[in-house]
């Protein structure tokens, strides 16, 4: 059961993120980008996830010290719920990028590729993506 839910997250995220990348100018696509409600479905499955694990996880956020969170994470529910917790906290992120890079008119052929590193390695993606902005925020502010 662990395993199909670890796999379900993303199933859930999926269709957001490939909106957000394939279909950029769709104006469902822009509805469902300023809709914090898409995360629900990864934070219902995280729920589900964290309950047998409640103990570990309060614990490793309590108290926060990397034995007790490497503990939380060798338990399958603890690091499961970790992963949805990341793929819902990514996902936000990768809307409000959308947003913004709607926002300022950024080309989708530059965020397409931002989009698709943030569902990777989004501690990459963020600070790539604010120097874009704050490039394109300069460039716009002096015309």
């Amino acid at each position: 059961m662990t395993g199909f839910l670890f796999e379900l997250t993303f199933l859930l995220a999926a269709p957001v993120w490939l909106l957000l990348i394939v279909a950029p100018a769709w104006r469902i696509t822009e509805r469902v980008a300023a809709s914090p409600l898409t995360v629900l479905p990864l934070l219902a499955v995280w729920a589900v996830l964290a309950a047998p694990v409640l103990p570990e996880l309060w614990a490793a956020v309590s108290s926060p010290d990397i034995d007790t969170f490497r503990e939380l994470t060798a338990l399958a529910n603890g690091a499961a719920a970790v992963w949805a917790q990341i793929l819902a906290w990514d996902l936000l992120l990768g809307q409000w990028m959308y947003r913004e890079a709607r926002r300022l008119s950024l080309s989708p052929f530059l965020m397409a590729p931002l989009l698709v590193l943030t569902i990777l390695l989004s501690p990459i993606a963020l600070p790539l993506f604010l120097a874009i902005r704050a490039w394109k925020t300069r460039r716009t502010a002096r015309t």
